[in-house]
């Protein structure tokens, strides 16, 4: 079979789809009106303007449209965070500093969104918290990136050990729940300071 071209349309199932998209943001906007629990297909496809036979062929029910949002979200926000740490020339504090600004910026960019996983992502069901595991997983494997690279230059600082950038990553997490339970998801890079300094605290301990 040939590859199509590229300026073919996006499938069904792409990401790029504009459908697609509109369907995601149709759950968020719906979950941010009523919950997910009480958010139904026809909420989805009412938010999104499309019909519910081009939600299904999308998306085999709720709960998948669900995680396909919460994947797409994550993905977006560790290649910014990638693309921040990866700037040329900063100074490992200031890397530190960039790569969490980044994480921050595209979590408040899109507050309604950012409440939508964060709080309702337990009565997603137990898919959507492995799910949430395993992104929180990712952004550890690349908070430990970030210090093996800092370390190269500055061989003083501690090595992060995978379970104590699970930590890091779980307490930055908590931060962001907090602010977002008290309304301020729209405010969230006034936490950066905070979450730099954890970070660091942590990467410049003496040893025991």
């Amino acid at each position: 079979m040939q590859a199509p071209p590229e300026s073919e349309a996006p499938s069904p199932g792409s990401a790029e789809n504009p459908s697609r998209v509109r369907l995601l943001e149709g759950l968020a906007a719906s979950i941010t009106e009523k919950g997910y629990a009480a958010t139904t297909i026809a909420d989805i496809v009412r938010h999104a303007r499309v019909s519910k036979r081009t939600f299904y062929e999308h998306f085999e029910d709720k709960e998948a449209c669900f995680l396909a949002s919460y994947a797409a979200a994550s993905e977006e926000t560790l290649r910014a965070i990638a693309t921040a740490a990866a700037a040329p020339g900063l100074p490992w504090r200031e890397r530190l500093h960039a790569a969490t600004r980044a994480y921050l910026d595209a979590l408040e960019a899109k507050p309604a969104v950012t409440r939508t996983y964060l709080l309702e992502i337990h009565a997603a069901g137990p898919r959507a918290l492995q799910l949430r595991r395993e992104v929180h997983q990712r952004f550890a494997e690349q908070l430990l990136g970030l210090v093996r690279t800092a370390r190269g230059e500055h061989p003083e600082l501690r090595a992060l050990s995978p379970a104590m950038a699970t930590a890091l990553v779980g307490g930055i997490n908590e931060l962001v729940l907090v602010a977002v339970e008290k309304g301020r998801a729209g405010q969230l890079r006034e936490l950066a300071e905070t979450a730099v300094e954890l970070v660091r605290a942590v990467l410049v301990a003496p040893e025991k």
